[in-house]
């Protein structure tokens, strides 16, 4: 019994020496033969880089923003534009009004945060410079209230936040965003100092926590005052029909988010006068259901490209199938050799066997340096979060090995079921 065992495995690793002595000794054809393993393994290498990464970035993203938020709005929230449903132009402004009603009776609700955005021309009209005219970068323009740091989680670095006082006597301060600010002042401390919006004079008050990209855009790049100010300055928003109010809330406890979402949601319905069988007039936009979405998104990428995969591997199992039953008959004299010296069809089969399996699981390897070299290049070249999970390596290493077992069996088993007598007169 121990011989059999020290014979089996003497017999495997003389097999593997079998198959990278024939790879090397025919380099073309065993490169065209891996070809299709490489490409397979390569791109489900490089595409869990890419959807692991871009579903970490994401999820740091809406984390970013605090994942108990719950933000209502007039429009359904859209990614790449598009127009605007007929339905959804019929819909009614929220209003100053509504949030207030959900601040004083949303009992489950810790901040709630009402906002107004500059958009479309008036974004493009606006001018935000120091009086020595420094220019700001495009920064985007929101009018809030104290409740917007956070609702929005959001953090001062240093000064302050908005206070009610603020708002209740219109003043001209402003909250800046880490990018504005240097875009503004440099390295230099911009408390106190101020910035010209549209000409009018604003007195710097705090400056934000730097909080890095979100969904394409940065959300450090950003210049906030009072709501009141703002809708002094800019009436035709609020007056305007437009997507005018966004209202920001988050719950006191963070495991009750979805019952004070349905606390404010029948608050706002209740408002607005909609009967039971009436779908709500405005939409909901939860970081939570958004994370769901992308990563459906990128299931679908992902789904493709391990559609492309699959077809790659079996056009490279295919090869690997063909160029075994090659070599089957190309050594035909051989097999006839090795049973009159006593192989047995096991030993013929698991030789072939090992050969195929060898020959994938180097293909394999190469297959899965190549995906790597490409998620580190993506990486450097365009700062992506590209990265490999160990599993998605040993899963790369795992089929094409399997290709190997798959596509190597009938080559192994015809080449055992040979006759030694016809296999020795074989030329």
């Amino acid at each position: 019994m121990t011989r059999r065992k020290v014979g089996f495995r003497g017999i495997g690793t003389e097999n593997v020496r079998f198959a990278l002595r024939a790879m090397v000794a025919q380099k073309l054809r065993s490169f065209l033969t891996l070809l299709g393993i490489v490409a397979g393994v390569a791109t489900v290498i490089a595409m869990v880089s890419f959807v692991s990464g871009f579903n970490d970035a994401v999820t740091d993203s809406f984390s970013s923003f605090g994942t108990t938020l719950v933000q209502f709005q007039k429009y359904e929230p859209r990614f790449g534009g598009g127009r605007l449903p007929e339905d959804q132009k019929r819909r009614r402004d929220l209003t100053i009004e509504d949030a207030e009603a959900l601040k004083q009776t949303a009992t489950l609700a810790a901040a709630v945060s009402q906002e107004r955005y500059l958009f479309g021309n008036d974004a493009a009209n606006l001018t935000v410079k120091t009086p020595e005219g420094q220019e700001g970068n495009n920064p985007t323009f929101v009018g809030t209230n104290p409740d917007y740091a956070p609702s929005n989680n959001s953090f001062i670095q240093d000064g302050r936040f908005f206070v009610d006082a603020d708002v209740a006597h219109t003043a001209r301060t402003c909250v800046l965003g880490p990018q504005t600010a240097e875009a503004l002042f440099g390295k230099k401390d911009p408390i106190g100092r101020t910035v010209l919006v549209n000409g009018t004079a604003f007195s710097v008050i705090g400056l934000l926590e730097k909080k890095g990209s979100f969904l394409g855009g940065d959300a450090d790049n950003i210049l906030i005052i009072p709501i009141s100010t703002f809708d002094e300055m800019f009436p035709q928003v609020k007056n305007g029909g437009g997507d005018t109010i966004h209202i920001a809330t988050i719950p006191k406890d963070p495991k009750r988010m979805y019952e004070m979402m349905d606390q404010e949601v029948a608050i706002l319905r209740a408002r607005r006068g909609l009967k039971a069988s009436q779908p709500n007039d405005f939409a909901i936009f939860t970081s939570e259901a958004q994370l769901k979405t992308f990563q459906q998104i990128t299931g679908g990428i992902a789904g493709a490209m391990v559609l492309i995969a699959a077809i790659a591997l079996l056009v490279g199992g295919v090869g690997v199938m063909n160029i075994m039953l090659v070599s089957v008959t190309e050594r035909t004299r051989e097999i006839g050799v090795r049973k009159a010296l006593g192989a047995t069809r096991k030993d013929i089969a698991m030789q072939f066997l090992v050969e195929a399996i060898s020959l994938t699981g180097v293909g394999g390897a190469v297959g899965i340096a190549v995906g790597l070299g490409i998620a580190m290049l993506v990486r450097l070249v365009f700062e992506f979060p590209a990265a490999a999970p160990v599993w998605s390596i040993v899963l790369g290493f795992g089929v094409s090995t399997a290709v190997g077992l798959v596509f190597g069996l009938w080559p192994a088993l015809k080449a055992a079921k040979q006759d030694p007598i016809e296999a020795l007169r074989y030329e």
